[in-house]
């Protein structure tokens, strides 16, 4: 494979670094962002060390409005062409809805929804141009089963997620461009730090958990073979299955008192 570039949200931890580090070692030269540039930069000397690669850094925040427009107007400053973009970043807001203020609600909304669309929007006419293309939106496997209490607006983002991903995977198909929405579990990374949970999780029993090494690879080789979704891990796929399977009202049932463990008010 001729050095392609891969622009990948979100990698400056967990499973946006992991991304990073499995397109590296695939031959793809790499743009990644995130808010740290401090954490950036650490990522990209790593990433160059190690596979060799070229990695651009291009902090962004994409909470802020107008930020993907810069981030893509950097991108063409930068000369560079985007043959795979993976949209990473994201975020949880723990506790009920009215718990928090409004404006971190509707910065997941930015993040999740908003900027990985319009992401998608601007750099998927060069692929479809190109032939070539791949696209992995990082979703949830909180989109596949009900929604119980506490991350309420996260469940959502990421069900629309998962039938943004779905539809455009079969619009953009026959040009050449795959789109793979990849819906992982419980992932050790820093994303239950920062919600501050990570006490409350670390009580799930460890054979729910992956980690995003692994959730990265499995991605990855779903959009490489065309696969418009992906769960990744046994255990979670068994969970989707199951939540297919069982009548409604016994997996609310279930999610209500996993609900309870597990959520902060």
């Amino acid at each position: 494979m001729s050095r392609r570039t891969a622009l990948i949200t979100g990698a400056s931890s967990g499973i946006g670094e992991a991304f990073a580090d499995v397109f590296a070692a695939e031959g793809f030269n790499l743009a990644i962002t995130a808010r740290r540039e401090d954490r950036l930069q650490g990522v990209a000397e790593r990433l160059r060390r190690q596979h060799a690669t070229s990695v651009e850094v291009l902090p962004a925040d994409l909470a802020e409005h107008g930020a993907v427009a810069s981030l893509c107007g950097e991108i063409a400053r930068r000369g560079l062409n985007v043959d795979a973009l993976v949209n990473c970043a994201g975020f949880g807001v723990p506790g009920t809805f009215v718990s928090s203020a409004w404006e971190r609600q509707a910065a997941l909304l930015q993040v999740t929804v908003v900027a990985a669309a319009e992401l998608t929007h601007q750099l998927l006419p060069g692929m479809i141009a190109r032939g070539w293309g791949r696209i992995i939106n990082v979703a949830s496997l909180a989109a596949l089963v009900p929604a119980p209490a506490g991350h309420t607006l996260y469940a959502a983002c990421k069900a629309l997620v998962v039938k943004f991903s779905e539809s455009l995977s079969d619009e953009v198909r026959p040009s050449g461009v795959y789109v793979t929405v990849l819906c992982p579990g419980f992932t050790w990374s820093e994303f239950h730090d920062v919600t501050g949970t990570r006490a409350l999780v670390r009580q799930l029993p460890s054979w729910l958990w992956l980690d995003a090494a692994t959730v990265a690879r499995e991605g990855f080789d779903a959009v490489m073979a065309g696969t418009p979704m992906h769960v990744p891990g046994r255990m979670n796929r068994a969970i989707v299955t199951l939540s297919r399977l069982l009548p409604q009202r016994v997996l609310v049932g279930i999610g209500r008192r996993t609900a309870r463990r597990y959520r902060r008010s």
